[in-house]
């Protein structure tokens, strides 16, 4: 009788024993796999974007620019621009020179990265965001877009200069190379988002576009005056400057029309003058 008590005895212990052994080895080995996940996840290695060559700050990013690289994720950290995202990081200018080879990050480019974050966020420190009222054929038949530069004109009823007592129109370039955050409600991100779906952007009635407080206060009082604002569209590499642009006027235009138009067929299209 006390033999078979201490065999029953002796087999729970040994049940209780292998029941605490297998659970030992069930939590190392979670323990195991969590560990092997990590590494896994800390070395899987991913394209991103990397620049081919040299690129100085203000450079317009074109496909040319840019190729791929392999890198560990835990070295990019989620800030690398990987290459399913190129169609969001394509004409926007570098805000530094990047090497030769080297992955490209969100805050390298002009507005940063796109996802997740507010309009607010894309705006460079001491500029400000403004919405002006332009649309349709005012904004280029409504083909700008977010991260477009633009050039702003305007068009007003002033006092003559010449008569007094009379009104005069006149035509002012007010801005020259502005960035266009957003037209209407579309930003860079949700037209990133509206190309991932196959949608279409509807029509906009208003542009918002980035400037410094003395340039907001200009555009504010322009609207208050009733101008017409009117938006050229820029060549993203264009980053010229045009100086001394005159104030143009009804009598502007019959005193310079002739010149204006040599210039075109002789210097812009190398046509001869007969």
């Amino acid at each position: 009788m006390k033999q078979r008590v201490i065999l029953i005895v002796s087999v729970v212990v040994g049940l209780i024993a292998a029941l605490l052994t297998g659970q030992y080895l069930s939590a190392k080995d979670r323990e195991y796999q969590a560990s092997l996940a990590r590494i896994t996840r800390d070395n899987r290695m991913i394209e991103v974007l990397a620049a081919k060559r040299v690129l100085p700050a203000g450079t317009v990013l074109t496909a040319d620019d840019v190729g791929k690289m392999k890198v560990a994720e835990s070295a990019i950290r989620g800030h690398g621009v990987e290459e399913h995202d190129w169609y969001q990081l394509r004409s926007r200018k570098l805000l530094r020179t990047l090497q030769a080879n080297t992955p490209v990050y969100w805050s390298d480019v002009e507005g940063g990265d796109p996802i997740g974050r507010g309009l607010s966020d894309d705006i460079k420190s001491r500029q400000r965001a403004i919405s002006i009222s332009v649309g349709g054929s005012a904004a280029v038949s409504g083909m700008v877009k977010p991260t477009d530069h633009v050039d702003v004109l305007g068009t007003f009823t002033f006092p003559s200069t010449t008569k007094a007592g009379e009104m005069e129109m006149v035509t002012l370039t007010i801005m020259q190379d502005v960035l266009v955050l957003a037209t209407g409600r579309e930003t860079a991100k949700t037209q990133a988002a509206a190309i991932d779906r196959n949608a279409s952007a509807g029509g906009y009635s208003t542009v918002t576009i980035e400037v410094t407080p003395r340039e907001a206060e200009m555009l504010v009082f322009a609207e208050q005056a009733r101008g017409r604002l009117v938006l050229t569209l820029r060549n993203p590499a264009d980053i010229e400057y045009e100086k001394d642009l005159p104030r143009v006027d009804f009598s502007k235009i019959q005193e310079e029309i002739k010149t204006l138009n040599e210039h075109r067929q002789q210097k812009l299209l190398g046509k001869p003058l007969r």
